[in-house]
């Protein structure tokens, strides 16, 4: 796809000139829009080698999307689906980041699982053929569901038969970490980079404020339209929402995050929740996973996972019956936003 040269939309960006109306390298700034993983994308950079950076975002968003797409015939994740149940080698990059799957989904008890994916498609959600599977159909599909399925070593792996996998859950995550590694390569001082619902801040912006990332309320989603406020430097947020991708049959909506143990969308009272972590090598992918895990777990299963001091996170749950639920961390950060109508709890 042509690279566009884009102007991210004011809320949090400002121009990068001195008072004096002269250019300070520090402050030059360049933002692209792209589409890759099947998700818009900006890449914003500021500092004399932010073109640079920006464009070595989007080659490797494009590259990760073209090793680990699904549906892509020539990825790798496409040719290990499909390898039926033989053994290939898929690189040290590729299973270590299937190897990181497997340990969020031992670590979260099985709420986030890569092998869900004949399940997802099961309901339509990868080709948008949307239906509603028959119990019989999605009890077979679940023999198959589990991490007892997947074998991976050094730079290889394989999967039992009528297995499949989706990294769908953590790509984006990754490529957020990939990103962020790129940014400090290139002495970006500061930037940030949207990736659907990951979002990773670096530094602060160039007035010297912290950037101030809006949680998208889950019973507006086309709307600009906010059930809380953020304001962070150096930080990865991940918000995964049961508003992003559905259906509806029969005047029931179905939503996209499966619970590996059931078969369908999860039913977790939660309409989305936020992940927010800083921005250390490996937490972008931490944040994208557990985003999905936790929305499946539901309120009370995931505080106290969050309490158990696992990962160092903090949480924003969005519950269906109209409450934001805060982890202590982000109470000084957060602001409440009033006409939102949602009531505001702290939890510690």
């Amino acid at each position: 796809m042509k690279r566009i040269t884009a102007v991210l939309m004011a809320v949090l960006m400002i121009t990068g000139l001195t008072a004096c109306g002269e250019a300070d390298p520090d402050k030059a700034r360049e933002s692209i829009q792209v589409i890759a993983m099947d998700t818009p994308m900006v890449f914003t950079a500021y500092g004399e080698k932010s073109t640079h950076a920006v464009y070595m975002a989007e080659d490797e968003a494009r590259r990760l999307d073209a090793l680990l797409s699904r549906t892509d015939e020539n990825s790798v994740i496409y040719q290990l689906n499909h390898a039926d149940g033989l053994g290939i080698t898929v690189g040290e990059e590729v299973c270590g980041l299937i190897e990181a799957a497997e340990a969020y989904s031992q670590a979260t008890g099985g709420a986030f699982d890569i092998s869900i994916a004949p399940v997802v498609s099961a309901w339509g959600f990868t080709t948008d053929r949307y239906r509603v599977p028959d119990e019989a159909e999605l009890a077979e599909l679940l023999t198959h569901v589990g991490s007892e399925h997947i074998t991976t070593a050094e730079d290889a792996a394989a999967l039992d038969p009528g297995t499949q996998i989706d990294l769908g859950g953590i790509a984006k995550g990754y490529a957020s970490d990939r990103v962020a590694a790129i940014f400090r390569e290139n002495n970006v001082p500061r930037g940030k980079a949207e990736l659907g619902g990951n979002i990773l801040v670096m530094g602060d912006k160039p007035d010297g404020t912290p950037w101030r990332v809006g949680v998208q309320d889950p019973a507006k989603p086309d709307e600009e339209a906010y059930a809380a406020i953020l304001t962070l430097e150096d930080a990865f947020i991940v918000t995964s929402g049961s508003y992003q991708r559905y259906f509806e049959e029969n005047g029931k909506r179905y939503h996209h995050i499966i619970d590996p143990a059931t078969g369908h969308p999860a039913d977790s009272g939660l309409t989305s929740v936020t992940v927010v972590a800083d921005s250390a090598e490996g937490n972008g992918t931490m944040c994208d996973a557990l985003s999905t895990a936790l929305f499946v777990m539901g309120e009370e299963r995931a505080l106290d996972f969050w309490r158990s001091g696992t990962y160092d996170f903090e949480l924003v749950l969005v519950t269906e019956d109209g409450r934001v639920v805060v982890t202590d961390g982000l109470k000084d950060i957060l602001t409440e936003v009033e006409e939102s109508g949602y009531t505001y709890e702290i939890v510690s």
